[in-house]
């Protein structure tokens, strides 16, 4: 998706009272919004918020970013380039402070993705080796006081990684292996009829558990979402015949196989064989997807697969689950809090700059 004209990162900003009859307080108990943004000329930027409008950072980084994940106890953050780059960057997230410049090794390069174990003591990233057609790595990384210090890596058991998260248990990641092979500081998709999406759990020593395929080859198994019962849903990207009527949404409940998510013809249509990120909230078991081909945030009631909300947004992007419900951040419109605890949905601009937001965000 080619992205945004910017209305200017350093324009001032309004902080709101109240937001859809969610009272915000001082912006010290506010969660933080990470992301990554772009300005008018394409200048990239890793970037802090709290959800009433209040700046806390806006840092320029050479490349652009994808996703971002904070520590689980230290403020930092790391803001993962987005495929091909060679470049991540660690951030202090109380003022923005660029404390490391992450360099992938040769013949690797990050796919966007990472994850900070539980201890504190370990990052892992989702990374391509350009020398040997695209197998997936994931590199382990060591934090060491404010650094992060490369000190291994694994297979991923798969072709072209994208996201991966924690399973509930701590100890085990799973990995949505994309299947596209791409080179080295290319997009260009190498393998389009030879694919091998997977879906792979797989526990951080780099024990393979299991790898589980959906039946359309083409489909690439893209970004997660993890409930707290240990169910994972996955949203994917169709490279095959736009006209395909194949399901982008897949499902794997405790115990059971990996399998298409019933989803709605008309919802599926609208996707345009593209999903882009998932939340899933674990107190209301709602799951959230958008689709910004589409213009549209999709909310689910996770046990059902009910249809709870479809609310039109342009080029959504990051999606995040607070206590009330989402925080959507949108490439061209305002970001929005999805007020999930009334019967009726509603959804409100919140006060953060509009637009040129990345296809991640999380709330710390």
């Amino acid at each position: 998706m080619k992205r945004r004209a910017f209305l200017g990162l350093g324009s001032a900003l309004v902080a709101a009272s109240a937001v859809g009859g969610w009272a915000l307080t001082h912006h010290t108990e506010q969660p933080l919004l990470l992301s990554a943004r772009n300005d008018a000329d394409g200048r990239h930027y890793a970037v802090g918020y709290r959800l009433d409008g209040s700046p806390v950072f806006a840092t320029p980084v050479k490349e652009r970013c994808h996703d971002v994940y904070a520590h689980p106890h230290l403020p930092l953050a790391v803001f993962v380039g987005r495929r091909p780059s060679r470049e991540s960057y660690l951030i202090d997230s109380r003022d923005g402070t660029l404390l490391q410049v992450l360099a992938s090794p040769p013949d690797r390069h990050f796919y966007g993705h990472g994850v900070f174990h539980s201890s504190g003591n370990w990052f892992y990233t989702t990374e391509n080796d350009t020398a040997e057609a695209g197998r997936g790595v994931l590199g382990v990384y060591r934090v060491e006081g404010r650094q992060l210090i490369r000190s291994g890596e694994r297979s991923t058991h798969g072709i072209g990684p994208h996201q991966l998260l924690w399973m509930p248990d701590g100890e085990t990641l799973v990995i949505a292996n994309g299947g596209i092979r791409t080179e080295a500081d290319s997009r260009e998709m190498m393998n389009l009829h030879a694919m091998e999406p997977s879906l792979v759990l797989l526990h951080r020593d780099g024990t393979l558990i299991s790898k589980e395929q959906l039946p359309e080859q083409m489909n690439s198994v893209r970004h997660l979402a993890v409930a707290a019962d240990g169910t994972v849903v996955s949203g994917q990207q169709y490279e095959g015949d736009p006209m395909d009527p194949v399901p982008l949404l897949a499902i794997k409940r405790p115990g059971q196989a990996f399998q298409a998510f019933p989803l709605g013809e008309a919802q599926r249509q609208t996707m345009n064989q593209y999903t882009a990120s998932l939340a899933i909230n674990d107190s209301l078991r709602l799951l959230a997807v958008t689709a910004p081909r589409g213009n549209k945030v999709f909310i689910w009631d996770l046990d059902t697969a009910a249809l709870r909300e479809e609310i039109h947004l342009p080029d959504c992007a990051g999606v995040g689950a607070v206590e009330q419900g989402f925080v959507v951040s949108s490439g061209q419109g305002r970001c929005r809090l999805v007020d999930c605890t009334g019967k009726a949905f509603v959804s409100t601009p919140l006060q953060l700059p509009p637009g040129l937001w990345d296809n991640h965000l999380r709330l710390v």
